[in-house]
């Protein structure tokens, strides 16, 4: 067995998209422990604390009664740049039904599960409802939604909090948060059991949360299952290392990730006769190929919500009760452009500067340049719309250039009458 727990992180590259990187595993994993030194410390315990439970579990003896089902409640951010990316509730909730079918094995694919894995099979009895009360007991649907300048983001989590233009998390003790919003070259990511607080939920790219226009590849909705799965807890089934171990029995080993769709066995790490379980939701194959989780998963994943365990807060949220207050949600405004304006071009006595898509520009200098590169103004953004006085300058052809320390730049001709 592997002492040591491993973060894992789910990063699948769809056909149409260039090369990337599969897994950032050990990547995010080093940063993650370089920025708390006492989160390996801190996942150890927690991986030891599933075991033991998962264990009673199986064995009948844990504290809860089986056939309860845990329900979640979910605050799901939309973080779109364009308004097309402003995906609406049916797609939403339409993830959601995804997660629920899954979760309780209730998927139309799941009599594709081989017949030599399928009294493995399990109903995890867990589902996920979109909260209706916030922390403050406000009516929510849980989805928000939020316009960022952001065009792309990584996997550094900056779209999990509002400073960065993103959007805070709601409190991850009663809550699971889902981020949605275009990422780069990948599918999603996952925080663990044990993770920052601030940063615990999933990340998803919109063309991985397609469910409603399904066709093949990772766009029928399953990412989001796999990434619940490390939420919960759940490890890649090769332990991410060659024929490792991920802490669950009846998940045959096997060497590494599976791509595609296999249609017949593939045998691995002496896994002889029936081979790896590719199927599985914690494998990397593609969502048409997933189909189960197993028993052993169920028994790690719902130790989990055992008195003392990470996910036991949850089972006392409130963000599923009736709201206290109910007040009318303030409009959605989109800026006019995604990009800085000037007007009106030419111009005699004033010039308006239109920044109003992305406020990072306020509080930065712009430099006012004639043709001969000399620079004749400089001026201070103080407001995302701005009136610039030119009546002083003689008239010309100019231009306003800047550049912010994230390596953002501008630069705008205008004609001077």
């Amino acid at each position: 067995m592997r002492k040591g727990f491993i973060i894992t992180v789910f990063a699948l590259v769809f056909a149409s998209q260039l090369t990337a990187q599969r897994c950032t595993t050990f990547a995010y994993q080093q940063v993650l422990i370089k920025n708390d030194a006492s989160l390996a410390e801190r996942m150890n315990a927690i991986e030891t604390f599933t075991r033991q439970h998962a264990v009673a579990a199986e064995n009948n003896i844990a504290g809860r009664v089986e056939g309860n089902v845990i329900v979640i409640p979910v605050v799901v951010h939309v973080l779109y740049h364009d308004p097309s990316e402003k995906i609406t509730d049916a797609q939403v909730q339409s993830q959601v039904e995804v997660l629920n079918r899954c979760f309780r094995h209730r998927n139309a694919d799941s009599v594709k599960t081989p017949s030599y894995f399928k009294s493995l099979a399990a109903d995890v009895e867990i589902e996920f409802r979109l909260a209706t009360s916030d922390s403050r007991r406000r009516y929510t649907n849980g989805i928000v939604r939020k316009y960022t300048p952001v065009t792309k983001w990584g996997m550094d989590d900056k779209m999990k909090f509002s400073s960065a233009m993103g959007d805070d998390a709601w409190d991850a003790k009663s809550y699971l948060n889902i981020w949605i919003c275009k990422l780069d070259r990948l599918a999603g990511y996952s925080s663990l059991p044990g993770s920052d607080v601030a940063k615990d939920g999933l990340v998803l790219d919109f063309g991985a949360v397609t469910a409603i226009n399904s066709g093949g590849g990772y766009d029928m909705g399953k990412t989001a299952v796999h990434e619940v799965g490390h939420w919960l807890g759940l490890k890649h089934l090769w332990g991410d290392e060659n024929c490792g171990d991920d802490g669950v029995d009846d998940t045959p080993k096997q060497a590494s990730y599976t791509s595609g769709c296999p249609s017949t066995s593939r045998i691995t790490c002496g896994n002889g006769p029936n081979g790896d379980m590719y199927m599985n939701y914690m494998d990397f194959t593609s969502d048409a190929c997933m189909n189960l989780f197993t028993k052993g998963q169920k028994a790690r994943i719902r130790a989990l919500f055992d008195p003392g365990g990470p996910r036991y807060s949850l089972l006392t949220s409130k963000g599923l009760n009736m709201p206290l207050i109910f007040e009318s949600p303030l409009p959605e405004t989109d800026p006019q452009w995604l990009h800085v304006q000037l007007y009106p071009n030419p111009a005699s006595s004033f010039i308006t500067l239109d920044m109003a898509y992305d406020t990072r520009w306020v509080g930065n200098m712009l430099q006012m340049t004639n043709l001969q590169g000399q620079t004749v103004m400089e001026i201070q953004v103080t407001s995302k719309i701005q009136l610039v006085d030119i009546k002083k300058i003689p008239a010309g052809i100019y231009f306003l250039a800047a550049k912010r320390a994230d390596g953002e730049s501008i630069k705008l001709r205008f004609v001077k009458l």
